[in-house]
């Protein structure tokens, strides 16, 4: 198991280690002068120099790169051009919330999407599969973004029973944050629990046609026993894979979720950095968003080692 762990390890340190290079080098290409915006279109071409010469812009590119990794690793993501705040400051304020809706949009979807496949595929054929299949299709379907705007008219314009958008942290006032991110989560979770849902039962139908399964039923086991214990212990590979890519996603930032309800977190940050031309804030972003699909793809891969101990015997044997 230690084998294995220490494979993936290495891996997603080289997979951060390319990653820091194409950030970088996509930030370096993009037009725009950052000693221009922090002094602004007025400043003299000395004051210029002399800030791009502080700056090190004036240096060799695989120069700027080997100092801004170092900084990197020491906890110094720059400052932002705007207000001159530095980068992990900003950064530190905004996880929080998109964590936030991230938990609260999972724990949504798995809620829903558990249950929902399961007797789909148990009572396949019946009114409970007709409905959760259209469920599910409605769920794929239907974008987040339209799904939070057809909720805001639907639960603060027609009914007023919540208010239509923003922020307020949970420290400060639990109810009232909760009662704002309920829309938020809704929109995300609900699409990600209609593709766990189609996951789920699709591989819960071809692990019940399995030989151990029909030996269990055949042993006179209940159907509730044979599913909860063993069928659905090897359907959850590939919805684990789902949840995986998808809850990395939310980390990165729920961008147009978070734009439409005023969320602060990170989907809302990317956005307005990029129309700021903020290059530090970019730079630090991308790299907390890489970072988050990077763990997450690495504790996918550990439960993938607790579920199928045969993935950690391959690994090992290599």
């Amino acid at each position: 198991m230690l084998y294995y762990i220490s494979r993936r390890l290495t891996l997603m340190i080289a997979i951060l280690f390319l990653v820091s290079i194409i950030v970088f080098a996509l930030i370096n290409v993009i037009p725009g002068d950052p000693a221009v915006l922090m002094l602004g279109q007025e400043a003299t071409p000395s004051a210029l120099a002399a800030l791009r010469q502080n700056l090190g812009l004036t240096d060799p590119l695989y120069i700027q790169y080997f100092h801004w990794v170092v900084n990197v690793l020491q906890g110094n993501l720059g400052y932002s051009l705007t207000d001159h705040t530095p980068v992990i400051k900003i950064l530190l304020s905004k996880i929080p919330v998109t964590f936030e809706l991230t938990v609260l949009s999972f724990i949504l979807a798995v809620i829903i999407a558990i249950p929902a496949g399961i007797i789909s595929a148990v009572y396949k054929g019946t009114i409970w599969d007709y409905v959760t299949t259209v469920f599910a299709l409605s769920g794929v379907s239907i974008p987040a973004f339209w799904l939070g705007i057809l909720l805001i008219y639907l639960l603060s314009v027609i009914l007023g029973w919540l208010p239509p958008s923003g922020y307020v942290s949970f420290a400060q006032h639990p109810v009232r944050n909760v009662i704002l991110m309920i829309m938020p989560s809704i929109s995300l979770g609900i699409r990600l629990s209609a593709q766990l849902t189609r996951m789920l039962r699709s591989t819960l139908l071809e692990v019940m046609q399995a030989d151990y399964i029909r030996t269990g039923f055949a042993k006179g086991l209940l159907k509730k026993g044979v599913v909860l214990k063993h069928a659905l212990k090897n359907a959850l590979l590939p919805v684990l894979t789902v949840a995986g890519l998808e809850l990395s996603s939310f980390l990165g930032g729920a961008v147009i979720t978070e734009t439409i309800f005023a969320v602060p977190g990170i989907g809302q940050l990317i956005v307005n950095a990029i129309l700021t031309r903020d290059f530090p804030v970019v730079q630090g972003t991308i790299l907390f968003m890489a970072l988050a699909v990077i763990c997450v793809n690495f504790l996918v891969d550990i439960a993938y080692s607790f579920l199928d101990p045969r993935i950690r015997l391959e690994g090992a044997s290599r």
